[in-house]
């Protein structure tokens, strides 16, 4: 029991911290740019209630826990009202950018603490040990996740902003059904591939090589003497 215990708060601080700090750069690179929303919403927070999401953090981790597929999630979208930025369609990039970038920064930090841990791995700093892989692993998934060209995730957003006028509307209009099309990604393909036996798991072909091949460049960044 007490380590079942201890695993879920291992990875529930860092994943909550995760997610939390993500949305709460999005709205203070959007206040940079001039847009003040999140702060007059008082959004601004590092405070995860704020940032609670019924779906998105609660709901659909249950329902790819339950379908044995890659737990993800997300807060609450900082609100964030682009006709505010000075200009809307470059400072957009840089908004929703901010996101990933903040995960990066946390993951780099979280592999510098996990190699700083590991001179001593007993007792509490085996308990750090933990926090910081798992901080690692959560923050570089979540911005590899987030920076999918898909809107309304951060990296749709982006494509947006860069890409020619034409595709970029085109793109944008995708972005009231990209929750359906992800949950048709993350579920249900997998769920008719099991069903069918054959692998449909296009996230899982995807995602986490990507994933890991980012965590290893960190981990020799951070620490080329073995991390």
């Amino acid at each position: 029991m007490i380590e079942d215990v201890t695993t879920f708060v291992a990875i529930a601080i860092p994943a909550v911290f995760a997610i939390t700090l993500h949305e709460a750069a999005h709205g203070y690179a959007a206040l940079a740019f001039g847009d003040s929303t999140a702060a007059e919403q008082g959004r601004l927070s590092i405070n995860p209630i704020r940032h609670i999401d019924p779906f998105g953090t609660i709901i659909l981790p249950t329902m790819l826990a339950l379908a044995g597929a890659p737990v993800l999630g997300w807060a609450k979208p900082v609100p964030v009202n682009f006709n505010r930025l000075r200009s809307p369609r470059s400072d957009m990039v840089w908004v929703a950018a901010a996101g990933p970038a903040m995960n990066m920064a946390l993951a780099f930090i979280a592999a510098g603490v996990f190699h700083m841990a590991g001179r001593e791995p007993t007792g509490w700093w085996f308990f750090a040990q933990m926090l910081a892989i798992n901080a690692l692993t959560i923050n570089v998934l979540l911005a590899v996740f987030n920076m999918i060209p898909l809107p309304p995730l951060d990296g749709g957003r982006v494509a947006v902003g860069l890409l020619p006028l034409g595709p970029a509307r085109r793109l944008a209009r995708v972005e009231k059904y990209g929750m359906f099309i992800l949950i048709g990604i993350l579920v249900v393909l997998p769920w008719l591939g099991d069903a069918l036996g054959v692998d449909l798991n296009v996230f899982g072909w995807v995602v986490p090589p990507i994933v890991d091949a980012i965590v290893e460049q960190i981990a020799r960044i951070t620490a080329p003497d073995g991390f």
